[in-house]
């Protein structure tokens, strides 16, 4: 295994800087994502750390190594793609053992390791199979399958569960998450899935244009993001982020967005900077109560019944709002409502640069 670091990495493309001193240390055994839009750099990334893109400048280390002008085979990588990259004429078997026939392995050992890795991924049945007659689901195992009977010192994949279907992407999550925790390689995953990303990751990289916005466990970028960039990437429905004015009083602070104005607790309040700054809140941070004093007067605009939760949007002369309700809520469109936010997880991020502040003496 080894621990992984890019120190100033920059990839340019003649006059486009795909990658711009881009900063990351994956620790040995770590599962680290890439997380962001198509265009931020993240493939560019992961195939500078493969070998398969050279540096413009900075420098790549494994294990302290410096692996810039070194192959992907002496990199000790095995690299997972979105496409699979099987062989249509080869078996199952043959596929999984491919590498190690190119290592001219003894052909009793290959034989063994194909027939534990198949067994590992559920796949000893099919050994004598083309990838063809095989799922997608199935062809992906293989891929993994091939990748994971190197042994390799760190394992990339490639946005690999791009090409299936929905109910097929959570499976094969899951299955590579309990790959990991039982082989405990370090391994560096692609994808613009938010969700994919916080569901399978120690830590999560989210870049943007080229250059790391965040990097932290999936717990820390959701309740703590670092900019405006990352509260509205991360979290499905995305964080809402306001506009508004602070106003100052006897009674306290309170920020206005629109008609409305929402109390700020002066742990916070009195914190706040006399420079414009906005405020961002989860949908499971707003309550919808009976009214009265506890909650601003709102209306209620869609509602959205997803099983386990109601997403229901709120609106008011200037803004709108999500609540997370737990359960089938029977709320009606139209009707007068009234809610309150969780004083303790308003962020406020400034202005100008779109930076979270640090308020300090609380938690996320």
């Amino acid at each position: 295994m080894a621990d992984v670091q890019l120190i100033g990495v920059t990839k340019r493309f003649g006059s486009v800087v795909a990658c711009d001193a881009v900063e990351l240390h994956i620790a040995d055994g770590e599962f680290v994502t890439l997380l962001g839009p198509s265009g931020c750099g993240k493939t560019t990334t992961l195939n500078m750390i493969a070998g398969l893109e050279e540096v413009s400048d900075g420098e790549i280390r494994m294990n302290g190594r410096l692996v810039n002008d070194l192959s992907p085979f002496e990199r000790d990588v095995a690299m997972v793609f979105q496409n699979y990259a099987l062989y249509p004429h080869m078996t199952v078997g043959d596929n999984i053992g491919f590498t190690l026939r190119l290592r001219k392995r003894p052909k009793e050992e290959i034989r063994e390791k194909v027939s534990r890795v198949a067994d590992m991924l559920e796949l000893g049945h099919l050994l004598d199979r083309l990838p063809r007659e095989l799922s997608g689901g199935q062809q992906q195992r293989v891929a993994l399958g091939r990748a994971v009977i190197r042994e390799p010192a760190v394992y990339l994949f490639d946005e690999p569960f791009s090409n299936l279907d929905a109910a097929l992407r959570i499976r094969m999550r899951a299955e590579i998450k309990e790959l990991h925790q039982r082989l405990q390689v370090t391994s560096v995953f692609v994808t613009h899935d938010q969700e994919e990303a916080m569901s399978i990751s120690d830590r999560v990289a989210i870049m943007r244009a080229g250059r790391i916005e965040q990097v932290g466990t999936p717990e820390e970028v959701y309740a703590r993001p670092v900019t405006t960039y990352v509260a509205r990437f991360i979290g499905s429905p995305q964080m809402d982020i306001f506009e508004g004015v602070l106003e100052r009083s006897e009674a306290g602070v309170a920020y206005r967005v629109g008609e409305v104005a929402f109390p700020v607790p002066p742990s916070i309040g009195d914190r706040l900077p006399a420079t414009p700054v906005d405020l961002g809140i989860r949908p499971e941070h707003v309550t919808i109560v009976d009214g009265g004093a506890e909650g601003v007067p709102v209306s209620i605009r869609v509602v959205q019944p997803i099983g386990p939760v109601t997403y229901v949007t709120l609106g008011w002369d200037g803004g709108v709002i999500t609540s997370r309700v737990p359960g089938m809520a029977r709320l009606e469109p139209g009707a007068a409502a009234h809610v309150r936010l969780d004083g303790e997880h308003l962020l406020f991020f400034d202005r100008e640069s779109g930076r979270l502040l640090d308020l300090g003496g609380r938690d996320g």
